[in-house]
C-alpha cells in the first residue's frame, strides 16, 4: 500500500519542449517530422513550418505531440472560420487552405498505392471538389448534461478525448442544423431525462415546401413525461422539424412527432432519380458531391445497355441505379437486409426492372460464391472502410470482370487491394483521383479504375 502511496505522490516528468520543421502531412492530419531518428506526429502542424512542440505520447518508434508554437508559418496557413476549432474535433485541416488540402489528400492517396500496394496509376484524375462550408447533412453528435453547471453541451467530441466539446454552431453542417445546436441545449436542459440522453443523429433530405426536411433521432435511455412530449412537441413545431426516438437497438428508431411528415429523400438529376431513406440508413453526408462522384463513376464504368455489371456493396443503390439507366443488366449486393429493402423500393419507385438486389456477407465471399453468381462484364465496389479485400482475392480466370471501378473512404485499404488486383490477378491501374467528400476533415474519399490485360 506504502508503495501506491508514493506512486501516487510522484511528480509526473513534463516533455521537454523541442524544435522541428515539419516535411508532411499523415492520414489523420498531422504533421509529420523525425528527430533524433524517431518519427513525432505534431498535431496542428503543417509541412515546412518550423515549430517547436511538446510530446504527449511517447511510443519506442514514435511520439505524438501538439504545436507549442510556430516559428514560421506556412504560405498555406489560413485563419480557421470556426471560432471551435482547435477544440472540436470534428475538422482537422480547417488552418489549411483548402485547395493545399485536397493536394495533401491527393499526395496521400499516391504514398498508399505505391508504399502499401507496391503500384502506381496511369493516370492521376483531377481531383473533384464541392461546397466547402455547410455540406454535412448526416451527422451523430454527442450530448453531455453538466449538473454543477445545469447546463447541457451539444456538439462533437473534443480532440483526442471523449469529452463533448462546448459549442454553439457548427460550420461544416448544413445551416440549418447548426442553428438548431443552441435551441437544442436549451430544449435538452428542460427535459427530465437530461442525464439520459447521450446522443442524437441527424439527417437532412431534400427541399420540400421550401425548407430542407430535417429529422433528429434522440437516444433516450429512460422514459420520457408527459411533460417531456410537451416540450419535444413545441420544439420540433417551432423549428420545423421531425423529432424520432431510439430506445435500444437500431430496431427501435421510430417516428416520434410529428407522425405524418415528409419523407427524407436525396436525387441525382441527371439520371432522373429519387432515393428516399430513412434517417439511420447509410447515404452521403455530403449530397452535392455525391452528384459529381456518381457522375465520374460512371464516366469510368462506361455502361453499356448490352453488359451485366456488378454492383458490390450496393448500398441502397446509389450507383445500382444509375448504371441500370444505362441498359445493362445489374446485380447490386450489401450486407445489410433493410438497405436491400430500400434498394428494390427506389428501384420501383423510379420504375427500373433491370436490377435484382440481394443481401450477401462480402466480407466472406470465396472463389466459388464469386463464380456462382455469373459472368459480369465490369463491377463497381464501393466498400466501408475495411475495403473489400475477400472479394478481390477470390478473383480467377473464371469470375473476373474487364474493367472494376472501385469507389473507397479509406486509401489504406484501397492501396492493400489494388496491390491484390495489379501484382495477382492481371489487371492494370488505368487511373485514380481524389474525392474531397469531406472538406476540412482528414478523411480521403477516392475512386480508382482496374482494366484487365486481356482487354487492352
Amino acid at each position: 500500500m506504502a508503495r501506491h502511496a508514493r506512486n501516487r505522490n510522484k511528480i509526473p516528468v513534463i516533455p521537454e519542449i523541442k524544435y522541428a520543421v515539419i516535411e508532411s502531412l499523415d492520414q489523420e492530419g498531422r504533421g509529420v517530422t523525425h528527430v533524433d531518428g524517431k518519427t513525432i506526429f505534431v498535431d496542428g502542424a503543417l509541412p515546412n513550418e518550423k515549430v517547436t512542440f511538446q510530446s504527449i505520447r511517447i511510443k519506442p518508434s514514435y511520439e505524438v505531440a501538439n504545436v507549442v508554437e510556430v516559428l514560421k508559418q506556412s504560405n498555406q496557413r489560413v485563419t480557421p472560420k470556426c471560432p471551435h476549432f482547435g477544440l472540436c474535433g470534428g475538422c482537422k485541416l480547417q488552418h489549411l487552405d483548402f485547395a493545399a488540402q485536397v493536394a495533401a489528400k491527393q499526395r496521400l492517396l499516391e504514398n498508399d498505392l505505391w508504399h502499401i500496394g507496391k503500384v502506381k496509376t496511369e493516370n492521376m484524375l483531377p481531383p473533384l471538389y464541392g461546397p466547402t462550408w455547410g455540406y454535412r447533412h448526416k451527422a451523430r453528435l454527442s450530448v453531455k448534461y453538466v449538473e454543477k453547471k445545469q447546463r447541457v453541451l451539444v456538439g462533437f467530441n473534443e480532440k483526442a478525448t471523449r469529452y463533448v466539446a462546448d459549442m454553439n454552431s457548427c460550420e461544416v453542417l448544413v445551416p440549418e442544423v447548426s442553428a438548431l445546436i443552441e435551441p437544442l441545449q436549451k430544449l435538452i436542459v428542460q427535459l427530465s431525462i437530461r442525464d439520459k440522453l447521450p446522443q442524437i443523429e441527424l439527417a437532412v433530405g431534400e427541399i420540400v415546401d421550401g425548407k430542407p426536411v430535417i429529422v433528429l433521432i434522440l437516444r433516450i435511455m429512460a422514459t420520457l413525461t408527459a411533460e417531456d412530449e410537451l416540450l419535444l412537441k413545441a420544439f420540433a413545431d417551432d423549428h420545423a422539424v421531425q423529432i424520432w426516438t431510439q430506445t435500444k437497438g437500431p430496431d427501435t428508431i421510430m417516428p416520434f412527432y410529428p407522425q405524418y411528415s415528409p419523407q427524407l429523400k436525396y436525387s441525382l438529376p441527371e439520371f432522373g432519380l429519387i432515393y428516399p431513406f430513412k434517417p439511420n440508413e447509410f447515404t452521403q453526408v455530403n449530397p452535392q458531391i455525391n452528384r459529381v462522384m456518381i457522375r465520374r463513376a460512371m464516366q469510368l464504368l462506361a455502361p453499356q445497355s448490352n453488359e451485366k455489371i456488378a454492383d458490390f456493396f450496393c448500398g441502397i443503390g446509389n450507383f445500382t441505379l444509375p448504371i441500370a439507366r444505362s441498359g445493362a443488366q445489374v446485380l447490386g449486393l450489401e450486407g445489410l437486409a433493410n438497405l436491400v429493402d430500400r434498394a428494390n423500393e427506389s428501384a420501383a419507385l423510379n420504375q427500373i426492372n433491370n436490377t435484382s438486389f440481394g443481401v450477401a456477407d462480402l466480407f466472406k465471399m470465396t472463389p466459388e460464391a464469386l463464380t456462382n453468381l455469373g459472368r459480369f462484364d465490369k463491377w463497381l465496389v464501393d466498400p466501408p472502410r475495411d475495403g473489400a479485400f475477400e472479394l478481390i482475392k477470390s478473383l480467377d480466370e473464371s469470375n473476373s470482370p474487364q474493367r472494376i471501378v472501385y469507389v473507397s473512404c479509406n486509401p489504406a485499404t484501397l492501396a492493400r487491394d489494388a496491390g491484390v488486383l495489379v501484382n495477382e490477378k492481371g489487371y492494370i491501374l488505368s487511373a485514380a483521383g481524389v474525392i474531397n467528400m469531406f472538406p476540412h476533415t482528414a478523411h480521403v474519399e477516392s475512386i480508382a479504375l482496374f482494366e484487365k490485360y486481356d482487354f487492352l
